[in-house]
Order: structure tokens, then sequence, then C-alpha cells
């Protein structure tokens, strides 16, 4: 234990989601005396660690904010059942974010810049999640067949061409698949899918529930369930996280609470714009198919994925209030997407499907925020968006570096909470 551990002992880790849980096992791993606290239970439904697409890969290095894409923005708006859909009613507050967002992609270089970060933290987290997953005695969480990317025709493929071309410079490798190999890579998947892209190191999580609980059992740390208020300070230092319960006495706090982080932050002067990226999925459980590996067909945009829990459709993005009731058509298209891709599913009592909706914490740039905050003694780990237990394992391993004065081994200022404001 360095000497700075030594006399910082305390880190309070704020939220229990996948970040907050491999953030505490790094802490615990480095000597300190880790206190978890969430609102909670760990795992559970309201997470959107819990009901996330459960892909690990490589390849999702490439942001929402695209150049061109605000010629789309009125479609999106009009199109209910499209991938990407924006409350009305929503609209006026998230102007200023919608702004930013479109900024964030508006030139190829910002889109190269974004994701050269993005790689960054995501290229080896397969190989991080199936580390992590042995040292916490759940390997079987944990398994790497590679992820398929289904497309109607090459045709298909070659108008996202220059995304892949990005992912190339990257240095991602794939293969690519004929009608022929495609089926049987994948003999589920319905005949007008003709071409498809094998990304071979990615991976996927068979319960992420059960995984952050893994994670926060193996840490050791002490768990307090309480929702947060604030952050006591001293002399710009902090000293204890606030809770309903009373304060709990800290020398470190890392924040990694999602959604409820930017009003946290907001309490110390930090001003975050963290919008809900709000997810859907369905699972219907046993199916009477069982894909070789994740599947992403092309024109749903959503994960296909065997869970412990059955066969997982997730994937659509609301723009919307975070608190707003969730929309089930949008699990409904979902459904509709996943018996069209795969013709055995027509048999199935579509009824039995069980429905999901979270809040994914997001950026206008879709870049995480990681590092230092405005009071000494607070880090920040959160907007994750859709990445989220991706980037969990190397997020938890800089923000570990950071508190303890290691080098972080990648640049981190892309991920800071200033560039916030250097933008306006």
């Amino acid at each position: 234990m360095t000497a700075q551990t030594e006399k910082r002992r305390r880190v309070a880790v704020i939220g229990a989601g996948i970040v907050g849980a491999c953030t505490a096992l790094e802490m615990a791993r480095a000597g300190f005396n880790v206190t978890v606290i969430d609102a909670s239970q760990p795992g559970g439904e309201q997470a959107a660690s819990y009901g996330n697409g459960a892909f690990i890969s490589p390849a999702s290095i490439i942001p929402m904010s695209v150049p061109g894409l605000w010629r789309k923005v009125p479609a999106y708006l009009l199109d209910k059942a499209g991938p990407l859909t924006i409350n009305w009613t929503s609209l006026p507050r998230l102007a200023p974010w919608l702004v930013r967002f479109l900024r964030a992609g508006w030139t190829e270089e910002r889109l190269r810049r974004t994701v050269s970060s993005l790689d960054s933290l995501l290229h080896d987290g397969p190989d991080r999640h199936l580390a992590l997953a042995q040292t916490v005695g759940a390997p079987s969480l944990i398994q790497r067949n590679g992820i398929l990317y289904a497309y109607p025709n090459r045709a298909a493929y070659l108008s996202e061409a220059p995304f892949w071309a990005l992912r190339r410079q990257a240095g991602l490798q794939w293969r690519e698949l004929d009608a022929e190999a495609l089926h049987a890579e994948e003999p589920a998947l319905a005949p007008c899918y003709s071409f498809g892209v094998l990304v071979e190191s990615g991976a996927q999580c068979l319960d992420p529930g059960a995984y952050v609980r893994a994670i926060l059992a193996a840490s050791g740390a002490t768990m307090k369930q309480a929702r947060v208020t604030g952050l006591a300070h001293e002399a710009r230092s902090v000293i204890a996280v606030e809770t309903e319960f009373g304060p709990v006495p800290t020398d470190i706090a890392v924040l990694t609470a999602g959604m409820g982080s930017a009003k946290i932050a907001r309490t110390i002067g930090d001003n975050i714009p963290l919008e809900a990226e709000r997810g859907y999925h369905v699972e219907l459980p046993d199916p009477p198919i069982r894909l070789r590996r994740p599947v992403m067909p092309s024109d749903g945009k959503m994960a296909n994925t065997m869970t412990a829990g059955g066969l997982r459709a997730a994937g659509q993005v609301e723009l919307s209030s975070a608190d707003a009731a969730p929309d089930w058509r949008r699990a409904d298209i979902l459904l509709q997407h996943l018996t069209r891709t795969y013709p055995a599913l027509a048999s199935v009592d579509q009824g039995k499907a069980r429905r999901w909706q979270g809040n994914r914490p997001s950026t206008p740039d879709g870049l995480p925020v990681i590092g230092a905050a405005s009071l000494s003694g607070l880090w920040y780990g959160f907007g994750h968006g859709h990445l989220g237990l991706n980037a969990a394992p190397h997020t938890a391993a800089l923000l570990a570096d950071l508190v303890l004065g290691r080098p972080t081994g990648i640049d981190i200022a892309p991920f800071s909470h200033k560039r916030f404001a250097r933008a306006g």
C-alpha cells in the first residue's frame, strides 16, 4: 500500500451498477476500505446494468452522432417505429443537449477523435471481462464466441462502409461472410439476410445482473442501501457522502451513479449535460432456437443475445425524460424485429415475452465522464450510455490509477468533465 493509500484509506463508491461494482473491486484490490452506496439492490431490474444487450464488442466505437445526422432528425421526430425516437413533449428541455449532440459529430474530424477515444477504452473489453469473471469466481457468465453483424445484402453493408473503415483503422479485425457462410454460422437467421461480418474477438455476458452481484461480492465492500443527497466537504475537499440516513464519512468518493450522477455533480458546481438514452428489451423464455453467438441485425439495430433468461432483444433509443412512463410500443417493435429475424419464433407465445425499460446515462458527445471532479477527493466515472458493460473494467482501472497517482496508459483528457465548460 502506498503512502497516499495509507493516508486516505476510505473510499465511498456512489452507485452499484456495473461501473460501480468494478470500481469497488479495483479500490479494494488497492487496499482501500470500500463502501458502496446505492438506493436499490445491486443488479436489480431498476438498473441499466441489468437490462443491457449483454454485448462486449470492440466494434462499438461508433457514436450515435455522426456527420449528416441532422438531416434525419425530422424523420426521427415523426417515426415512432425507428431505432431512434425523440419524445415531442421533452423536446424543449432536450434542445440544448441535442444541439451539443449534433455538433459532436458534425465533421469527420470530430467523429475520428471520438472513435479514437472510445477505442482506447473498449478495444480490450472482452479480454478484461474474461479475466474479471475468473477473478470473481463466475467464469461461466462471460463467453467469447464472437459477435455476428447480419445484413440483408452486401449493399446494406457498404452503406456503413465508412464506419467499418474507421474500425479497421483502429485495428479491429473481422471476417466477411457470404450468404452460405452466414447461415452456416447462424442457421436460425431468416433467408433475407445474405451478408455478414463476424467479429471473432467479441464476447457476451449471460446474466448482467448476476455478474454485477458477483463482482460486488468479490470486492468485499460494505454495502449501504441509501439515497445519496450530496457531498460534505471542507476547504473544497470531500469528507463525507450525504445520504437520507445521514453522512457516510470518507476520504475519497467515486461517483458512478449513472443517471443520478449529474444531479449530485451539480451540488458542487459541476454542470454536466447528461440525458436518458432510454433503452428497452424483450426476452423470450425457453425459445425454440438457441443462437450460437450474439447477433446484430442491421435493419433492426438491436442486440440479439442468449441470456440466462432466454433470447433477449435489446436496443432502441428513446430520448425523453428519465422519469417519463415507459412507451412499451418500443419493446413491441423489438419483438416484431425478433420474430422477423428468426422464422422459428413465429409459433412462440409472444404474451410470455418479458419487457424491460431502463435509462442509459448519455453525454451529447458519446464519451463518458472519467477523471477528477472540481472537489478534491471526488472522482467521476459515469455517462457511458450504452457502453457501460463494455467499458466498466477499464473505467475502474483508470479510476484506481488516478486515485493512486499512477500512469493511466491512455489519454483521459477527452473524458474530462471540463470539456463541457470549454464547449460553452
